[in-house]
């Protein structure tokens, strides 16, 4: 797991339901720790496009934080491309969240 004292930031996350009638439908909004790191890079979302992430976020193990939900750290809300569960499986390794956002 990642150490407290790396947990430096703050995010809100409303995870992405679904779309509807009106557009994208987001849970509740929970406010969760985390490590922001503001790096532009190249990824590939869900379907395995090209896309260019602004900002890569790591969060505490079992955070919910799906592709689609709306982020809001550092004052900017952005997009989820894509979430990781990094797992060592018992390994003596940082545990943790990665999402890329847009």
């Amino acid at each position: 797991m990642l150490p407290d004292w790396l947990l430096r930031h703050e995010a809100l996350i409303e995870p992405f339901l679904g779309d509807g009638a009106y557009g994208p439908i987001f849970g509740a909004a929970v406010t969760v720790r985390c490590l922001v790191d503001d790096e532009r890079r190249l990824v590939r979302d869900a379907q395995g496009a090209e896309t260019v992430s602004d900002t890569t976020i790591f969060f505490p193990p079992g955070t919910r934080c799906p592709e689609g939900s709306r982020v809001t750290v550092n004052g900017r809300v952005t997009t989820v491309i894509a979430s990781y569960a990094r797992d060592g499986g018992g390994l003596p390794t940082p545990d943790h969240v990665e999402v890329v956002c847009r």
